[in-house]
């Protein structure tokens, strides 16, 4: 079964109130031929390995605190933050000590 991605002009809730769910997971959520956005969820002392994407993207925290790896720099990002990260740049993100939720958005046309 294909993936259901939100539709122009659906609205769609991130996040719940309060803390982070336990049944929440990571899940696409909205993809056209030029956008993806996804929200990123990663339990405490979770992993998204090192990996690169074809074009820019922007992660910003909105639960929690994570910590963005590219290259030589080490990022801290806490819940209102947002970054952007340049096209092909390999990163890895973790959230070392709490559960976070992260929104990530990849500009896929170019």
């Amino acid at each position: 079964m294909a993936l259901e991605h939100a539709s122009p002009l659906q609205p769609m809730r991130l996040l719940t109130e309060g803390a982070l769910p336990p049944d929440a997971v990571s899940v696409s959520l909205i993809k056209s031929e030029e956008l993806q956005l996804l929200r990123v969820v990663l339990r405490a002392g979770g992993v998204l390995p090192a990996h690169w994407v074809a074009g820019e993207c922007t992660i910003q925290c909105l639960t929690g605190t994570a910590q963005l790896i590219a290259g030589d720099q080490r990022l801290a990002l806490e819940a209102g933050d947002v970054v952007l990260v340049p096209k092909h740049q390999p990163h890895e993100l973790q959230a070392r000590h709490e559960d976070s939720a992260l929104l990530v958005t990849i500009r896929l046309g170019a």
